[in-house]
This record gives C-alpha cells, sequence and structure tokens, in this order.
C-alpha cells in the first residue's frame, strides 16, 4: 500500500530538465531524491542488496459536520531493505525483506469525523515499528512461497485503479477494517503466517495464505496499539486464510482497443472468537440491566469479495486510459460483526491533460452498511436506556475526488475531496446531544516522496 502510492510510474513530458546536486547523485530525473546515494545504492547492489526510503505527508480538515472541525497534519516515512539471494550468496530466486514505519501526527477521522471509513489510508496511531519480515523463495517461473511477518493488504484484495485514491477502504476494504481483530494483518499490523503464489497460466493466477487469526495478542483491548512496536507475534491467535483467484488476460499484441481488465474472487475466514452484538455470556440482551457486559463469543468468521479493474477507452498519447473500478465484500454471519456488506469502487483518466502523463484523476466512492445486529443492539438501547439518543445506525457513503500530479519522477503532490454521507452509519454526535453527526465536507493534500 504505503509503498505502491510513493512508487506510482514515471515523469509527466512537463517536468525540468535533469540537473544533478550535491555529493549524493541526485538530479531532477532520478527515481529517487538521492540518487545512488553517493555510490552507496551501486555498492549495495553487487551483493543483491536494495534500501529504499519513503515518505508520505498529508494535512486533511473538515470544513462541515463531524463532531468539531479543523485540520491535523500526519505521515508515514517507511523504510525498506531487500536482498537477492543469489547474488548475496548463491540462493537463486530467494528474497529477503524487512520495512519499518515512523508513523506521526494526528488523526482526523478518530478526533473530528468519527466516521466508519477512514479518510487516509495512512491514520493510525503514531508509533515507531517493524512492519514486514519475510522471505519469499521462487520455484521456477509459475511458483513462490513466502513466509514471516507479512501485511496481507500489499498483495490480496487489491484494485489496481483504486490505489490512486486517499481514503483508507480504497486499499484494505471496510468490511475486513471493521470485522476483523484490530482490523487483521493489514497496514499498521502485519500477521505471522505462508502465503504461496502459483500461476496456472498466462491468465490464471492462485494466491492463498495462512497467517496467525489475530494480529495483537490475546485478551489485549481490539485495538492496534496493542501490538504497539510490530514486535509482538502472537501463535495462539487461531487461523486467519484467504484464498483468491486472478484472471487477467495478455494485451492484444496489436495493441488496438483499450487494455484487458483484471478481475479476482476471494474470500477469507478467521477462526478466532468474536464478540457478539446482541447478547452476553449468559443469553441477556448485552443492553439490558441483567447484562453481564461481556458479549458472548461466537466462534468463525469470513467474507467472500470481488474486484473488478477495467479500462474503458485509451487516447492516442501513451498511457493515457480511462478506467473503471468495483469491489464488493459481504458476510453474512450478522451477529458478530460490524459490516454486512461494502462496496467501493470509481474511474481513473490517467494522463488527464495534455503533457502531463504520469498524472491521473480519480472520482470514486464507498459504502458500507452495518449488520443487523448492531441495529439490534441500537434498539436495545432505545429499549432499556430510552433517556439516551440513540439512533439506529444504517449505513454510511463517501464521495472523493482527487488529482495525481507526478512532479519530478520521485515527488507526487495530490489533492483530494472528500464528501462522507451519514458518518458512523448515522452515529450520534457526543458534542450535540440528541443530534447525529452531520454531514461531513473534508479537503486534504498529500505529498510522496522517494528518497
Amino acid at each position: 500500500m504505503l509503498i505502491a502510492a510513493a512508487c506510482v510510474a514515471g515523469p509527466s513530458r512537463a517536468e525540468p530538465a535533469a540537473r544533478s546536486w550535491g555529493v549524493l547523485g541526485g538530479d531532477w530525473q532520478s527515481p529517487g531524491v538521492f540518487g545512488d546515494l553517493g555510490g552507496l545504492r551501486p555498492a549495495l547492489a553487487k551483493y543483491g542488496v536494495t534500501l529504499q526510503l519513503f515518505e508520505e505527508a498529508e494535512t486533511f480538515g473538515n470544513l462541515t459536520g463531524g463532531v468539531r472541525q479543523g485540520f491535523e497534519a500526519n505521515g508515514v516515512t517507511t523504510a525498506q531493505l531487500q536482498v537477492d539471494t543469489r547474488q548475496a550468496f548463491g540462493l537463486a530466486g530467494g528474497l529477503f525483506n524487512v520495512s519499518g514505519l515512523h508513523i506521526w501526527g494526528g488523526d482526523l477521522s478518530a478526533s473530528n469525523l468519527l466516521n466508519l471509513q477512514t479518510v487516509s489510508s495512512l491514520e493510525a496511531n503514531a508509533s515507531l515499528r517493524l512492519w514486514e519480515l519475510w522471505y519469499q523463495q521462487k520455484f521456477g517461473e509459475t511458483f513462490d512461497v513466502k513466509i514471516g511477518e507479512q501485511s496481507v493488504d500489499e498483495e490480496f484484495m487489491i484494485s489496481q485503479n483504486g490505489a490512486v485514491f486517499l481514503n483508507g477502504v480504497m486499499g484494505w476494504p471496510m468490511l475486513p477494517s471493521g470485522n476483523l481483530i484490530a482490523g487483521g494483518p493489514a497496514y499498521p499490523l502485519a500477521g505471522l503466517g505462508v502465503r504461496a503464489q502459483a500461476h496456472l497460466s498466462d491468465a490464471v493466477t492462485l494466491l492463498a495464505g495462512v497467517f496467525n487469526g489475530s494480529p495483537i495478542p490475546l485478551n489485549a483491548p481490539n485495538i492496534p496499539m496493542s501490538n504497539p512496536y510490530g514486535v509482538s507475534f502472537p501463535l495462539n491467535t487461531g487461523v486467519f486464510a484467504i484464498a483468491e483467484l486472478q484472471f487477467a488476460p495478455p494485451e492484444p499484441k496489436d495493441g488496438s482497443g483499450p487494455p484487458p481488465g483484471a478481475y479476482k474472487i476471494g474470500a477469507w475466514w478467521d477462526s478466532e472468537g468474536f464478540d457478539s452484538r446482541q447478547t452476553d455470556g449468559e443469553g441477556a440482551p448485552l443492553a439490558s440491566p441483567e447484562s453481564t457486559g461481556i458479549p458472548a463469543k461466537k466462534q468463525d468468521n469470513f467474507a467472500l469479495y470481488a474486484v473488478a479493474d477495467q479500462p474503458l477507452w485509451r487516447g492516442r498519447e501513451p498511457g493515457r486510459t480511462l478506467s473503471a473500478f468495483i469491489r464488493p465484500m459481504f458476510t453474512t454471519l450478522q451477529d458478530r460483526n460490524l459490516i454486512s456488506l461494502s462496496v467501493n469502487g470509481g474511474l481513473t483518466l490517467r494522463g488527464a491533460f495534455a503533457g502531463r502523463d504520469g498524472d491521473t484523476l480519480g472520482l470514486g466512492f464507498g459504502f458500507a452498511r452495518v449488520t443487523s445486529g448492531v441495529a439490534s443492539f441500537d434498539r436495545q438501547m432505545r429499549t432499556f436506556e430510552p433517556e439516551v439518543f440513540t439512533p439506529v445506525r444504517t449505513s454510511e457513503t463517501f464521495l472523493e475526488a482527487t488529482y495525481q500530479a507526478q512532479i519530478l519522477p520521485s515527488w507526487q503532490i495530490q489533492p483530494d475531496v472528500q464528501y462522507v454521507i451519514n458518518p458512523g452509519a448515522g452515529l450520534a454526535n457526543p458534542e450535540k446531544p440528541g443530534q447525529k453527526i452531520k454531514n461531513e465536507l473534508v479537503i486534504g493534500l498529500r505529498t510522496n516522496v522517494t528518497f
């Protein structure tokens, strides 16, 4: 997610001519600000070592709605080290990877908005943490295995066109974010596991993995900061299994018409225990005076999903393409989950303006519907605590318009506008008794730099 966002493709025709600076060997056309780091990168490359550093910084603010209005600045610094074992040790097909995150700044969604579908994919508790630590081994050209600490959102459920958007659920969808423990093994967390990938044909790939059922220790609060530095590796938390079948036909050799699309269907299952949304361990309604306040445990969880990326039109200029994407996901388990259905999609136009073939314009949306179990709990509250204003939650929708401008090969800037309808699926405003949180107009600006 983060690395992909920082490395989106090449320069536009409007960029200035190359110019070198300093002892680090950088120039305006270099893919990294610091170029070859004064010869360090080529020296490391002889031994198969690649070192990368990415910075993503942004500010977002809500002009209307929310609990309050205001702006927050935040960002993520990502450091990644990879070792090609063939060059380093003579072991062909191996790749070792370790990466870490420095997450800094505020969290507008948590402090001002209280929305479900967070406005930024970077928002998380400020921390310095390990992210991924894995080893991948290829066996020929058609099969490979990866083992270790992995962030599942780096490979599964990905929409290539959705990646340009800044809203958090355009990366890791709302349904697993809301339903899995601590949001599942995805940024800023990861999970221990094994992932296998098999290329069944030129067009068909099978991706599957088995990970620990929770990225945080058992009995910890259900928040990412229960694994604050990314070095907790719980092994007694059940199993999270996921499989995805991908179909991506090759492009016609004559290059006629729009490029072919990419399509995926998948499912995930988690064997852990999940809190009931309706009853306690004795079977009493959770909001009733007789309740112990301790939710009953419901074993297992699952969801089904699909992803479609479809180019619609290709212009005469190289790379100028209009594409659409859609990604629905649902579960039938209403009694233990927050979200029953999530969908996001939109349109992207690569090379939106003449001379700006590296830029991308995007118009997207996201929709999340809460489960009947959540609505049932809200009705319980209205029955047993009528003095408390409790709206029955339903769904939340956001609209997003964004423009990613490739200023240099190493630098992007991206203005963004989002409008959130029915925040929190109809959540009560904690600072204005008797009112729901009003719709939110949010503006933001992100910059990505590859060093």
